[in-house]
């Protein structure tokens, strides 16, 4: 019999489980590991180190430090001279190091041999699970790896800028950028009177030479300032342009950008935030001067994915935190995951997390194969706004209830659950709140309804004999859109569970699919979790998806 150390018995003897740390996020994830035998076994290994590395004691140290040590801003120097800086902890810079040798920020661009054709889905996984570690330092990453696409509008700019990006060599110093052996993108977007109808920016751009702007302006939202160039939105003579602006000019001197403050977020501590100001400032044209919006589209496309992805992983380490601790505590004479009103709670919580992560991973599929098959390019089309509003709109209630389920211990500040849980709401609000995504849907409705088409015939082949009766309510649904925009999120939800329910039965998840399609196909009303009835093996659900370490 192993001996418990005295901490070991003092923590027994309090009836306090062990925090989860240590636990391999990959291999105790059986849906992740299935959904991934078909890669390459070198994909996999990197997969298993990677869940290792993302629950070490010592990187969970590192997450916590980066976010009780938020960035702070230097807007001078000792003379009086502008800095224009942002300091981080050294945390950070420990975590952007790791996160960056992974390739999060590169890795569907390499063109590696074996992730030929699953390139985004091998990015999908490390995603996923670098975001159940901390989530403030992958938003530059995103950024950095969707900015790619932005930049391919400009052949001159990808091939001076191109490898640099592309780099694996976090570098962190404070020099021009073609100084430095890997770089990181930004984005600036929003304006004080737009937000998100970002047409009506002020922001103006005068052509100074061949694809060289001079841009004068205010950003509200400017996220991750310490990188070495932005992609921002500007108005020519004309139309709405697109624009790379590095941050410093190639002779070290400040381009034109002054950071007014950080902003004081809620929750993505780790990672600044910056509102900016700035008047003869150089930027690079990417695309033709009037297609801004469109370029910057591309862009943001991936960075939805991200955000999907994200709120997934933040959910699976949350509920796994919580099933950790209620198998290790016992409340009124039983261990509380026995306790059945808890069990189903928890057994609820984890439908929802499959299916967000198989909703997740399924559109990566998509952006994997659109580019040879229809079929797919409508589901990344149709499915890319839906999959952001939905996994993202789940996380945060998610994970109070999985707060809950660990009591009054899990509201403080030493779990990683609390940093999930402020994390949670930015997903939802980046990139587009649930409002436009919803509209985003309509968008599409009203100039292809065909894709629809095409993603109502995979749901209804996936589904199988339900799928008919599901297809019909999604196309009284997209009926009722083209008559009622108000009716936009009753669509949009719609389509997302019976598309999470398609996943899970196509991928073979049994009892799972089953659980999730009669609870949130064909069940009544509900609004919390824990409304599982007796018909479903609660314990099942659990023990499968959470097996114990």
């Amino acid at each position: 019999m192993t001996q418990l150390t005295r901490t070991e018995q003092t923590l027994a003897d309090l009836n306090q489980p062990k925090l989860w740390t240590g636990i391999n996020a990959y291999r105790s994830d059986p849906l992740l590991v299935d959904g991934t035998a078909s890669l390459p076994k070198s994909l996999r290994d990197e997969f298993d180190a990677l869940g290792r590395h993302v629950t070490a004691p010592e990187m969970q140290e590192l997450a916590r430090m980066a976010n009780e040590s938020p960035p702070q801003l230097r807007t001078h120097g000792p003379r009086g001279e502008r800095l224009d800086v942002v300091d981080f902890h050294p945390a950070w810079h420990a975590l952007m190091r790791r996160s960056m040798a992974s390739g999060l920020h590169s890795s569907i661009w390499e063109n590696l041999p074996e992730e030929r054709g699953r390139a985004h889905k091998a990015r999908a996984v490390r995603f996923y699970l670098a975001a159940q570690l901390e989530c403030g330092h992958l938003c530059p990453l995103t950024m950095t790896s969707a900015s790619v696409a932005a930049i391919s509008a400009s052949p001159v700019v990808q091939r001076e800028w191109g490898g640099r990006i592309l780099s694996r060599k976090y570098d962190s110093t404070n020099r021009p950028a073609m100084q430095k052996t890997a770089l990181t993108i930004g984005m600036g977007m929003t304006e004080k009177q737009g937000g998100t109808d970002v047409r009506a920016n002020t922001t103006t751009a005068e052509r100074v030479g061949e694809g060289i702007y001079r841009l004068s302006g205010h950003k509200w939202f400017m996220s991750a300032p310490m990188s070495d160039a932005f992609v921002m939105l500007a108005q020519t003579r004309d139309g709405m342009g697109c624009f790379l602006v590095p941050r410093l000019l190639e002779d070290g001197t400040a381009n034109g950008l002054r950071f007014q403050r950080l902003k004081d977020k809620i929750g993505n501590r780790s990672n600044a935030s910056s509102e900016v100001e700035f008047s003869d400032t150089f930027g690079f044209l990417l695309g033709a001067p009037d297609a801004g919006v469109r370029t910057i589209l591309d862009m943001v496309t991936l960075t939805r994915l991200d955000c999907a992805l994200a709120s997934s992983g933040m959910m699976r380490a949350s509920l796994a935190e919580a099933v950790h601790h209620t198998r290790g505590r016992k409340v009124f004479g039983k261990v509380l995951i026995q306790q059945p009103i808890m069990t189903r709670v928890l057994a609820d919580m984890a439908l929802d997390v499959a299916a967000a992560t198989a909703l997740s991973l399924r559109l990566a599929e998509a952006f994997d194969r659109a580019p040879v098959s229809a079929d797919d390019a409508a589901y990344a089309r149709v499915m890319t706004p839906v999959t952001k509003y939905w996994c993202c709109k789940l996380a945060p209630a998610l994970i109070y209830e999985a707060m809950e389920c660990i009591g009054g211990s899990g509201y403080v500040e030493e779990r990683p659950i609390a940093r999930h849980y402020r994390e949670a709401p930015v997903n939802a609000i980046w990139e587009g709140s649930g409002n436009v995504m919803a509209l985003d849907v309509l968008r599409v409705l009203s100039r292809g309804k065909d894709l629809f088409e095409s993603v109502f015939a995979g749901i209804a082949q996936d589904l199988g004999p339900s799928g008919r009766k599901t297809v019909e309510v999604l196309r009284a649904a997209t009926s009722l859109c083209e008559r009622d925009e108000g009716a936009a999120r009753m669509l949009v939800e719609q389509l997302a569970l019976s598309a999470a329910a398609a996943e899970l039965n196509r991928i073979g998840a049994g009892r799972i699919a089953d659980a999730f399609l009669e609870t949130r196909l064909a069940a009544g009303w509900r609004s919390t979790y824990g409304m599982l009835d007796s018909r479903f093996d609660s314990a099942y659900i659990v023990d499968l998806l959470y097996p114990a370490a």
